[in-house]
């Protein structure tokens, strides 16, 4: 089989004309039998005119014709033989259990793929979650938005799915695979439900409705596989044994959960999100090794999806095969900051994401159809260890957790500055350009709930970051006409982006420095930057687990030879 690259067609094109184009690529007359299969497809709207690009799957059912069509296409990189992309652990199918099952905590993507994995290997995991299954979260999560209590174990942040249920559901990544961990990863999707244009979509996506029963079905094929969920159940402490002599090893042999019970195991995935700081505290007075690292803090900004549409595709806004439009942005500012579009939400919505009591905290979500009528995305600028040494105040938590103090400190003053009852700040761009509070909105509604309020959101930030913003908002205009139109609204904060910090493992077997047993995975762990990449994150991490364990298994066979 080949696989035919760059294949460049007009947006309403039929399939007759699909496969007339692979057999001019070819050379071949029409009477020739051949099947063509889509591998990737994705639009081009530069230029006066917007082009759907496929890379396909050319089946010609003659070996022969093939070879030959490859030798004449020598040096072609657009005509190449298919790949394999079918995934293959490398430990083979099912390993033999041991003594004690493996724990993964956290039931976000990665989680959720190491489990998985860990499950089909036969080890049978445990997996600990601290938020609910992901209909009682949903439920908890809309009744806040909707005015009712705010629950800090139940929540955008927290619970079954991860923070990426209550996203876009973008399903694509920039992270070198080469071993197609993340085919494997959208296949287990679509057979949990999800459209199966996943597979071969260029920008592929789900939307929270479809992602809630994505998640049902991969927990019912864990449960099937031997694997075991338990909901409500936090991890309060771990044991970690340190032998003696100079080495000095440590070595981890449990956890503590809550309510008091403990857990033996040998083997623990730590694959929690960007925000489980409580769990962050712990690792640090159990003195595993954890080092700051960049993130990004900023604001929400709004349009009407209409004039994104009409920017990116021109007459062809509203087109089916198109849908509704994105943007990346990015801008280098005259202070040495980057600002950059965050986690665009093509027709979505902008939702509180908070998790901690009397904090406001933004993010920005899609359902499947995209057919809100703002876009939305996060205004962010990046942000170094060095900035964390701001004055913190009296719960300054410092070293490696620093940047979680600025996040804290950024989230308590939204919250203040929001009317202290998680309705968000929020301020039109006109005003946020001219340093004035708004006092009124135009034709952009905002679509945070429970509330806003209209108020300056620039003293929210330090001043190195709301210059770098503002200069970047009158940069973006340049590259989309209207994105400082006076009522486009900002909403503060965006402080979530990702991890503050990482905690390190070795890349040789991904264990965390100095502690044996542990596996940091995934967002959390500094590891990963979304659904797709957290997911194949957990399936590395799950094969390292496997390798020790084997290795576990034959060393204690090898002692215990008579």
């Amino acid at each position: 089989m080949l696989r035919i690259h760059q294949l460049r067609l007009p947006l309403d094109h039929d399939e007759s004309q699909l496969e007339a184009a692979v057999r001019r690529r070819l050379g071949l007359d029409g009477g020739r039998r051949l099947t063509v299969q889509v591998a990737r497809r994705n639009w081009d709207a530069r230029g006066r005119r917007v082009q759907l690009v496929y890379s396909v799957d050319v089946d010609l059912g003659n070996q022969a014709l093939e070879r030959e069509l490859l030798a004449r296409h020598q040096g072609d990189a657009e005509i190449v033989p298919r790949p394999e992309e079918r995934y293959v652990p490398p430990h083979g199918c099912r390993v033999e259990a041991g003594p004690h099952r493996p724990i993964v905590v956290g039931a976000g993507p990665c989680g959720f793929l190491a489990a998985l994995a860990l499950a089909e290997a036969g080890l049978r995991p445990i997996v600990l979650e601290r938020g609910q299954p992901v209909r009682q979260r949903t439920r908890d999560t809309f009744g806040f938005w909707r005015g009712r209590a705010f629950d800090p174990e139940s929540n955008v942040q927290f619970g079954e799915g991860g923070a990426g249920t209550f996203s876009d559901g973008k399903l694509y990544s920039q992270v070198r695979d080469p071993r197609h961990l993340g085919r494997k990863v959208l296949e287990e999707f679509v057979e949990a439900g999800a459209p199966e244009e996943i597979l071969w979509l260029g920008r592929p996506h789900v939307g929270t409705f479809r992602l809630v029963k994505m998640v049902e079905s991969l927990r019912a094929k864990i449960e099937h596989l031997g694997g075991e969920f338990r909901f409500a159940s936090k991890v309060v402490d771990l044991e970690i044994e340190t032998s003696g002599g100079s080495g000095g090893g440590r070595r981890l042999r449990g956890a503590r959960l809550e309510d008091g019970s403990e857990l033996r195991t040998d083997h623990l995935v730590l694959a929690v999100g960007h925000s489980a700081r409580d769990t962050f505290e712990l690792l640090q007075r159990r003195g595993v090794h954890l080092v700051p690292k960049p993130f990004s803090i900023g604001l929400r900004i709004e349009h009407p999806q209409a004039m994104i549409d009409r920017w990116r595709f021109g007459r062809h806004a509203g087109h089916p095969r198109l849908g509704s439009a994105d943007y990346r942005l990015v801008h280098h500012a005259s202070n040495g900051r980057s600002v950059y579009s965050f986690c665009m939400c093509p027709g979505g919505t902008v939702v509180a994401a908070a998790s901690e009591v009397g904090g406001v905290v933004t993010n920005g979500m899609s359902q499947y159809q995209r057919a809100e009528r703002n876009a939305n995305a996060g205004i962010v600028v990046g942000i170094e260890p060095a900035d964390f040494a701001d004055p913190a105040g009296p719960d300054d938590l410092g070293g490696a957790l620093a940047g979680i103090d600025l996040q804290r400190r950024l989230e308590r003053a939204a919250f203040e500055a929001g009317g202290g009852d998680y309705d968000a700040p929020a301020q039109r761009l006109d005003d946020f350009l001219a340093g004035r509070p708004s006092r009124r909105l135009g034709d952009v509604e905002p679509s945070y709930r429970p509330g806003v309020r209209l108020t300056d959101l620039g003293p929210l930030l330090p001043d190195w970051a709301t210059g770098a913003i503002r200069e970047a908002l009158q940069a973006f205009e340049r590259k989309v006409p209207g994105f400082t139109r006076p009522d486009a609204l900002l909403t503060g904060v965006e402080s979530r982006t990702s991890s503050p910090l990482r905690i390190e493992r070795s890349e040789e077997d991904l264990q965390s420095v100095g502690t044996a047993g542990l596996f940091p995975a995934g967002e959390g762990a500094g590891y990963a930057g979304g659904i797709l990449s957290a997911a194949i994150d957990g399936l590395r991490v799950a094969e390292a687990v496997v390798r020790d364990h084997q290795a576990r298994l034959g060393a204690a066979a090898r002692v215990a030879r008579p």
